[in-house]
Parts: C-alpha cells; sequence; structure tokens
C-alpha cells in the first residue's frame, strides 16, 4: 500500500535533486575555503582579462594621440596609475565575488541540510514500515 505522506515527500526531493539539488551538491562537495577560494580566483583572472580588454580599447581610441604624447608623459607615474587602477579594480572585484560566494555557499548548505533531513526522514519511514 502506498504511503502518500513518504509520496509527497519523495516527489518533492526529486523536484529538488532534478532543479536547484544539482547546484547545490556541485558547490556541497567543496569544502568553504576551497570553495570560496577557487571562485575568487577565477573571478581576479575574469577581471584581469576585462582590464586588459578595456584598457587595450582606451589606448587604441586615440592611439595617434597616445603615441604624440608617450614623449611628453612620464612613462613611471601612468604605469604606476595603470596598476593602481588594476589593483583597485581587480580589489573590488575579488571583495565583491567573495561575499557573494560566502553567502552562496552558505545557502547551499543550508539547503542541503534541508534535503538531508528529508533524506533520514525518508529512510525512517522505510524502516519503520
Amino acid at each position: 500500500m502506498l504511503n502518500e505522506e513518504r509520496v509527497v515527500l519523495m516527489t518533492k526531493m526529486a523536484s529538488y535533486e532534478e532543479h536547484e539539488g544539482k547546484k547545490c551538491l556541485a558547490i556541497g562537495s567543496y569544502f568553504r575555503s576551497d570553495y570560496i577560494g577557487w571562485q575568487v580566483l577565477k573571478s581576479i583572472i575574469s577581471a584581469t582579462i576585462a582590464f586588459v580588454v578595456v584598457f587595450a580599447m582606451y589606448i587604441f581610441y586615440d592611439f595617434e594621440i597616445f603615441m604624440t604624447d608617450i614623449y611628453k608623459m612620464d612613462l613611471l607615474e601612468f604605469a604606476k596609475n595603470v596598476l593602481f587602477f588594476y589593483l583597485g579594480t581587480v580589489g573590488i572585484y575579488a571583495l565583491i565575488s567573495y561575499a557573494v560566494c560566502t553567502v552562496r555557499y552558505s545557502r547551499a548548505k543550508k539547503s542541503l541540510r534541508t534535503y538531508y533531513m528529508n533524506l533520514h526522514r525518508l529512510s525512517s519511514m522505510y524502516r519503520n514500515e
């Protein structure tokens, strides 16, 4: 005989596994520091690529003017400014990424706790029959 409560619980868990559970299980397979560190590292690499693309667009926008002014400008000061903007951009991007990944990890762990609690409840339903 079918237990209606068990069927409802199994349906709810199958729906979770199909949609939200895939991401949560992938996140939950990491330790907190490993997941956040990996995501921040990917963000730093992405921010570096984005900075290089934007900087190249800035330089190539008026390349002729840049080339004529390059002899007049202090190259060391220009390099310091570029490095300052690069570090600021990457630093802010890494902090935002750290905050987002921390929240994402804690939500995934909380969701997985609920899922595992439902698994335990389902297992106890089978044992009781």
